[in-house]
């Protein structure tokens, strides 16, 4: 069988696969954004806070992938979506939040200094001056983050949660190189297309080098 005939044989579970792997990525990256950017501003103004913070981000980031997946699996008492979505967050949270707490932290105190001369107040600084400069630090960190989600996701297949994994998994089992480049590839790909039109995104917002190289 050519590599094409394979290809249009599997080409309907690949969509659906390929779906089912970009709406868990999709998903995890929409909510570590809504709870880590918003956790990354606020942990600038509670340095000991932000301090815990980062470390419970960092120590869930040494835990094996499929080491957090089999223990959410038995904490929530099931397979599939809840546990892959939980893992997968916890995974992207520390690119982001660390990325917003630097961006928020570096902005020179000489620019925070001018705006409040102004007549600016500390909130309006944060939203106003500060909160800009950091878009591009914050947008890295998202970009970062949805790279390893995309990653990572494919080990979902393991707890029941579909995508891409699925072919990687049944690959192996099977001995079947083919499967497992039908999923290796389109992961691959869509991860360098994330990361791409990130990356430009990133670009767009830089205030400092608008259409320069991050």
């Amino acid at each position: 069988m050519s590599i094409v005939e394979f290809v249009h044989i599997h080409l309907s579970e690949l969509g659906m696969r390929s779906l089912e792997h970009l709406l868990l990525c999709i998903a995890t990256i929409s909510f570590a954004c809504l709870i880590a950017v918003p956790a990354g501003i606020l942990l600038t103004r509670f340095r000991t806070l932000g301090a815990v913070a980062m470390s419970f981000a960092s120590i869930v980031q040494t835990v094996p992938s499929l080491a957090l997946l089999g223990l959410l699996m038995v904490i929530t008492n099931r397979i599939g979506y809840a546990p892959s979505l939980i893992a997968l967050f916890l995974y992207s949270l520390l690119p982001i939040l660390q990325n917003t707490h630097s961006g928020i932290q570096q902005t020179p105190q000489s620019i925070r200094d001018a705006a409040m001369a102004l007549g600016m107040s500390p909130q309006q600084v944060l939203w106003q001056v500060s909160l800009p400069l950091a878009l591009p630090v914050i947008v890295a960190g998202i970009r970062t983050s949805t790279v390893l989600v995309i990653g990572t996701a494919t080990l979902c297949a393991f707890i029941g949660a579909g995508g891409l994994g699925v072919f990687i998994n049944r690959g192996i089992e099977t001995i079947n190189p083919r499967l497992v480049l039908l999923g290796v590839i389109p992961v691959s790909c869509m991860a360098l297309i994330a990361d791409w039109l990130i990356a430009r995104l990133a670009k767009v917002l830089s205030p400092a080098a608008p259409g320069g190289d991050i």
